[in-house]
């Protein structure tokens, strides 16, 4: 059977060349970074180059990345570090409805704690007016959290016009740019941003580390307390293998990022012009230009997304429904709600992700695949018999218990 990857927003295989850089600090490079004496200095100086690169990829200096776990612990960093620091001067934080859920988490939390949140709407295309966000800065605000591209539908927002609305009201700017580095072209200080967040795993590297940008001058309450690392802003032993490896993801992102997403963004059209040709009732979610080339998600009306997800399963074609880490939850995706889908279109959504590894032939195989999966449990479904005509004698009863 064949094994087809169409989730490469929830994680990336870890590339060949970044497997490679990592291993000497799995083996023989085994020192505390900390340490003064030989067995630390390798380590020490494989960390440094390793921010080089990752500055390298957003134009900014070595010393304004701080080394993380991953992108969550990057984002409650750069929003409870703010936060809390500058709460006594003002304690108003505005973000959207359709971040990632360690934004949102971490706001929700805040908003339980003394602080006042904002969370802005988004139009039918999940698209962020800027004009929003400046109407809704008040005297307290102290923080804007606004991600780079979304994860579900791969929507881009206006980043440099809404870091210039912040720059013009001094105000601290922070967006989570996890499924945006990589993809496209970051340039923070053009972009007025203060703080960047990125994950290693989303960008060909290992899960368990990621890199958050803090400008220089911007101030961060430390979230993980204890010894001197990251320039006392982040404590822990560093993990230095997973930081080379994130290193060398970011140096490979910076010299192939051009030519491999103009690749895969055809790869993308083909798939959706190709599934929107062969299948009827199937809605597009999301922006038609301003959206990260290897991102398509649609909602294939009258049948439900999970069911669609584990007949592709069994076809071998890894796909999503919406983020991973809301997997599990029968929960309509909170990104398709906040556009306005209907629930019914919110719950047939599948979102295909591309990557490096992809093909042409992976692409006709899910439009050969995908068809006839779709017409079979839509025959289940009554409300498609009442639109279209169209079903077979199957009862209501035998059908998904989410199916419509």
């Amino acid at each position: 059977m064949k094994r087809i990857y169409l989730d490469n927003n929830a994680t990336t295989p870890v590339h060949p060349e970044v497997l490679d850089a990592m291993l000497p600090y799995l083996k023989d490079e085994f020192g505390n970074p900390s340490s003064i004496h030989w067995a630390g200095r390798h380590p020490r100086k494989a960390i440094d180059d390793a921010r080089e690169k990752v500055a390298r990829l957003l134009n900014c200096d070595a010393s304004e990345i701080i080394f993380t776990s991953c992108g969550s612990e990057g984002d409650n960093l750069a929003i409870k570090g703010v936060a809390e620091l500058k709460k006594d001067k003002g304690n108003h934080i505005i973000t959207t409805k359709v971040e990632h859920p360690a934004v949102l988490g971490t706001c929700k939390y805040l908003a339980k704690n003394g602080f006042d949140v904002t969370f802005l709407d988004v139009d039918s295309q999940g698209m962020l007016d800027p004009d929003h966000v400046r109407k809704a800065i008040t005297s307290k605000t102290s923080l804007i959290t606004i991600m780079f591209a979304n994860n579900e539908t791969g929507v881009i927002f206006p980043i440099e016009d809404i870091g210039k609305i912040a720059k013009e009201h001094n105000i601290t700017f922070h967006t989570d740019a996890v499924q945006g580095a990589g993809k496209v072209l970051i340039d923070v200080k053009k972009m007025n941003i203060d703080l960047l967040t990125l994950s290693g795993h989303k960008i060909y590297a290992p899960k368990g580390v990621g890199a958050l940008y803090a400008k220089r001058g911007v101030r961060l309450s430390p979230v993980i307390h204890g010894g001197h690392q990251e320039r006392n802003r982040r404590g822990g032993t560093e993990n230095v293998a997973g930081i080379v490896a994130l290193g060398k993801a970011c140096e490979i992102a910076a010299m192939d990022m051009a030519e491999e997403m103009k690749y895969i963004a055809g790869l993308r059209d083909r798939l959706q012009e190709g599934l929107m040709q062969r299948i009827s009732h199937v809605r597009f979610n999301g922006h038609p230009v301003k959206r990260t080339p290897n991102t398509l998600n649609l909602s294939f009306e009258f049948a439900e997304g999970e069911s669609l997800l584990l007949n592709l399963d069994m076809k071998g074609i890894a796909a999503s429904s919406g983020s991973a880490c809301t997997s599990g939850t029968l929960e309509p995706s909170h990104v398709l709600v906040a556009m306005g889908i209907p629930l019914e279109a919110s719950h047939s959504s599948v979102r295909f992700s591309l990557g490096r590894g992809n093909t042409v032939g992976d692409i006709d195989y899910v439009i050969e695949v995908l068809p006839p999966i779709v017409e079979r449990m839509r025959s289940m479904s009554p409300l498609y018999s009442t639109v279209t005509g169209k079903g077979t004698d199957i009862t209501f009863s035998e059908s998904n218990s989410c199916s419509h």
